[in-house]
């Protein structure tokens, strides 16, 4: 899975099919979701071809994110009568809570520089365009920092 994050050629050419076949303006953002969903899925099963993996996969968050949250209501868990609850369980908050607190001591054993460029990107939601800009380094830097953070919380996550 390093070819990907060491080959700056191959980024390229998957990022370049996730944007046409996205048509979205995001497609780094959506591409980057992806490998962090293959890291967690080879975990659990073997991929014979990643390349095709994180493309679909791509893909398909792109065509999750246009549904809406129209489309996402139906996901909601209802009673015999009809009444709505999207409230988790104890149980879901309280396994939450705990991976919270995992990915927060993971978070704190990054660099300083791939953490913040890491929290840009997946709490301030910036594109990498923009992070490259404010810290006055190169978008193949932040894609470094965020494949690297990446790889690191997915290893550190993968007992959950």
């Amino acid at each position: 899975m390093a070819l990907f994050v060491t080959d700056p050629k191959g980024w390229r050419a998957l990022l370049r099919r996730v944007a046409s076949a996205t048509r979205a303006d995001d497609a780094e953002d959506l591409l980057h979701a992806a490998f962090v969903k293959l890291q967690e899925y080879r975990d659990r099963a073997t991929i014979t071809n990643p390349a095709a993996y994180l493309v679909r996969t791509a893909v398909n968050l792109a065509h999750d994110e246009h549904r809406g949250p129209a489309a996402r209501e139906g996901r909601l868990r209802t009673d015999p009568i009809g009444l709505v609850d999207d409230m988790p369980l104890q149980d879901e908050v309280f396994a939450a809570r705990a991976r919270l607190v995992r990915v927060q001591r993971a978070l704190g054993e990054l660099s300083p520089r791939t953490r913040q460029v890491f929290l840009m990107h997946r709490l301030e939601r910036m594109k990498y365009r923009e992070i490259a800009d404010q810290l006055g380094i190169t978008v193949s830097a932040v894609e470094k920092h965020i494949a690297k953070a990446a790889l690191f919380l997915a290893e550190r996550m993968k007992d959950d």
